[in-house]
């Protein structure tokens, strides 16, 4: 599977920022994403994982990427979900394609926090 650079490119939109908190370890949190998002060999997604720096990237077709951030607090782990647009050219085209993929974002990542909570708390 091809890496997605760890770096967001020179210019990006951010179409949503969203955050929660699972009452987990960080190393547990991560793992769990990355069960979830890695994609198989033959998606051909381009895809990047650190677990030192609790940091996943997802990047696929031409505009889409994905990125999770899992930091440590007291009471277990903040997630944070950074969707962008990278398009290169013809960036209004790539929020009009993935219209239904941003407008069903934020469902999803609670979706996401209510399975990680009941998978790890």
């Amino acid at each position: 599977m091809p890496e997605a650079p760890r770096s967001r490119p020179a210019s990006f939109v951010v179409l949503h920022t969203l955050r929660g908190h699972v009452r987990a370890r960080p190393a547990a949190v991560f793992a769990a994403i990355d069960t979830r998002f890695r994609p198989s060999n033959e998606s051909g997604s381009l895809y990047f994982a650190d677990p030192s720096a609790f940091l996943i990237v997802s990047q696929g077709g031409w505009w889409y990427r994905a990125e999770y951030r899992v930091v440590p607090d007291e009471q277990g782990s903040n997630v944070e979900h950074v969707m962008l647009n990278v398009a290169k050219t013809a960036r209004s085209l790539g929020r009009f394609s993935g219209r239904r993929v941003v407008a069903d974002a934020p469902a999803a990542f609670e979706t996401l926090l209510r399975q990680l909570r009941l998978e790890l708390q």
